[in-house]
């Protein structure tokens, strides 16, 4: 066992006391200037901040549906290794921080609320606690640093920090501001943001300020000897810079929350109420300057704390009771979902509100692959222990979730499943890019309203421990409770929507249904030597025909025309229609041209469509043998069993399932090829 020295060597050894000097810094106000002419962007203001930490994680352009949009990095969650990472928003992100860029640059945003705006579960109280998290780590980076001052205690003879953390420079007399500032801009690039020097000292700094000037006669130098400036690392649970604020009942609701209250035990000590040291600076006003303050569900605010509010945002000013208006600097985020917003959009008593506010629209995520993101960073091999999830069972509910929040196109001939594809990345003959950008663009409202993750996550949680015998969680066990929870799901109202989103889950099942068949179609038809001579023989065939030459029999020895009815039979497994047949098999041959110019040999499996025709036709020349359909019979001979072990095998190495849902699949596929059968033999 350790003995305690050990364990403090452990210690020692590990912490790095460099970088733990430099946080806890100390020095005087010249030292201090010392540092700023050195690196003048340690004087940022909170938005200036704030958009520096999000780009110091770096960003890169991406090109969707023609549209180009810039994907911050940050918003992956860099910090904690993507614990709360945001999939799928990148385009509402990408305003949100143009917003934050306008802000620091002082185009006005920065007296406005920002506010998120969207459904419950879209994400917004996850961006509010990145940005926190965010200003926290950025703080604690030379990059990052801020600094601010105390005063020296003449009895104690320590030093008393300024209690709302301030900017060190507001010491500066403002008439001498101007000068400072443009020591401060000299040589910064034309389109960066302007650094400047605003605000008054706060109530408690200001009493101290005019003390000692009185006491110096004036002597402004000797009044900041009495300063001590340090390194400030903001923290949420030390209540440094960063605050955050929940509306209560609002029978309970007390606006010096917000803004801080008289201290009634002081008051004896200094004798009066109006004497800054015996008011506490507490409120999430005064301990978010310098940083961040989140509203959490703003809108359920008592009206006392919106014109607290509305200050706050336009004057960069709060009003302490008993004081005279104080300067804050920090960035006022306000989350609410669409309900609350309708009934502010409604209140024309909250128009000035309404108006000093910037509304970014979070919605639902409406892309498949981001959306099984979001499922897959809890379930997961390292999250789920003892318990298999199936392969496509996170998909499958991730496809129903999305289709819920899709609008029906407006194009006839275009499903809602396929538009969700086209949506994936997918393409879809006669759809370009300007297609599916236009499909976005009509549907204004897309991703605003449908099922949250949140519904997601419960029921896949539900479907892991409703069993506990089960060792494998499968797509219909997950469905089934989706479906059940919807008759008492507290979000559904309407009895058209719970309609609606069963038949949606109908379409997924059908779309699952259509998936397995085609894996089962794949392990079955997975005998690589035997794709490779149904390959060589179809491009022998093509090649002849679309040279005009006749090929050889290998068994006859004679010349004959090419085998039409053996390239239709591969060609019509991936829809190739008879008008078309001439073009893909010259594009199949320039295809095979085209490698053989870069020095590569053609194989099947590097032309996708090409291989899944192939792997389709052998399947159809093998499934009479295998005899799938004997399962469902429960009587298999032994040469049957032994093929079928095969395929299981396949689809356990191939394709992710374990015995258990393995033996499922193939039992399920079997009872689809069985009642196709017994259709054909009705007909």
């Amino acid at each position: 066992m350790a003995d305690g020295k050990a364990l403090l060597s452990l210690i020692e050894t590990r912490i790095d006391l460099d970088s733990y000097r430099e946080l806890n810094w100390t020095g005087s106000f010249e030292q201090y200037l010392e540092i700023v002419a050195q690196r003048p962007e340690v004087v940022r203001n909170s938005f200036q901040r704030l958009y520096d930490m999000i780009l110091s994680w770096g960003s890169r352009e991406v090109v969707r549906h023609k549209e180009k949009i810039t994907h911050y990095r940050f918003f992956e969650d860099p910090i904690d290794g993507g614990r709360d990472a945001i999939f799928g928003l990148d385009k509402p992100l990408m305003r949100f921080v143009n917003v934050i860029k306008a802000a620091a640059h002082g185009y006005g945003p920065e007296r406005r609320v920002l506010l998120l705006h969207g459904p419950v579960g879209s994400s917004k109280s996850t961006i509010a606690r990145l940005l926190k998290k965010g200003l926290e780590h950025y703080s604690r980076t030379p990059e990052g640093a801020l600094y601010t001052f105390g005063w020296l205690n003449e009895k104690t003879r320590e030093y008393e920090d300024c209690p709302m953390h301030e900017e060190p420079l507001r010491l500066v007399p403002p008439e001498l501001r101007p000068a400072i500032e443009e020591q401060l801009n000299a040589g910064r690039p034309a389109r960066a943001y302007r650094l400047t020097i605003e605000g008054d000292l706060c109530p408690s700094c200001r009493a101290n300020y005019r003390e000692l000037l009185h006491r110096y006669g004036g002597d402004w130098r000797r009044v900041v000897e009495q300063v001590q400036v340090r390194r400030l690392v903001l923290s949420e649970r030390d209540r440094l810079g960063i605050g955050t604020f929940q509306p209560k009942d609002e029978k309970n609701q007390d606006s010096t929350e917000l803004t801080g209250d008289i201290n009634y035990r002081k008051i004896a000590e200094y004798g009066s109420d109006s004497d800054p040291r015996a008011f506490n600076f507490d409120g999430e006003f005064n301990i978010a300057n310098r940083g961040l303050i989140e509203f959490i569900e703003i809108l359920k605010l008592d009206v006392a704390f919106l014109y607290d509010l509305l200050g706050a945002t336009q004057e960069h000013k709060i009003k302490p009771k008993k004081f005279a208006q104080t300067d804050i600097d920090e960035v006022i985020i306000g989350h609410t979902n669409e309900p609350e917003y309708r009934k502010l959009q409604n209140n024309e008593f909250m128009e000035a509100f309404r108006d000093r506010t910037v509304k970014i629209d979070i919605p639902y995520i409406t892309t498949l692959d981001d959306e099984i993101k979001i499922y897959q960073k809890d379930f997961n091999e390292r999250m789920v222990k003892g318990k298999h999830i199936a392969p496509h069972t996170i998909e499958m509910a991730a496809m129903w979730a999305v289709l819920t929040r899709l609008e029906e196109p407006k194009k006839a001939n275009l499903s809602l499943l396929q538009k969700l594809k086209l949506y994936n990345g997918k393409t879809l003959p006669g759809y370009t890019e300007d297609n599916i950008k236009e499909l976005r663009d009509e549907a204004v409202r897309e991703g605003m309203s449908g099922i949250s993750p949140r519904y997601i996550q419960d029921k896949i949680s539900n479907a892991l421990v409703s069993d506990l015998n089960q060792s494998c969680v499968n797509p219909f066990m997950v469905m089934n409770e989706l479906e059940a929870g919807l008759s008492h799901h507290s979000l559904i109202t309407s009895e058209e929507d719970r309609k609606r989103y069963r038949e949606l889950l109908a379409v997924v099942k059908t779309e699952y249904e259509d998936i397995v068949k085609n894996e089962v179609q794949r392990a079955i038809s997975a005998d690589e030597e035997a794709i490779a001579r149904l390959c060589a023989n179809y491009v022998d065939n093509v090649k002849a025909y679309t040279q005009k030459e006749k090929i050889r029999n290998p068994y006859t020895g004679r010349d004959e025309e090419p085998d039409e009815r053996l390239m239709r039979a591969i060609e019509e497994k991936i829809d190739i229609p008879e008008s078309r047949k001439d073009d893909f098999r010259r594009e199949i041959m320039n295809y095979i041209g085209a490698l053989a110019i870069e020095g590569k040999q053609f194989n099947y499996w590097t032309n996708e469509r090409l291989q899944k025709a192939l792997e389709l036709k052998l399947f159809e020349d093998q499934k009479d043998s295998i005899k799938l359909t004997s399962l469902v019979s429960n009587v298999v001979d032994k040469e049957t069993q032994e093929k079928i072990d095969v395929v299981k095998s396949r689809l356990i190495k191939n394709y992710g399932y374990c015995e258990v849902c393995a033996t499922d699949v193939l039992n399920y596929v079997a009872s689809i090829f069985a009642r196709g059968d017994a259709k054909a033999t009705s007909r």
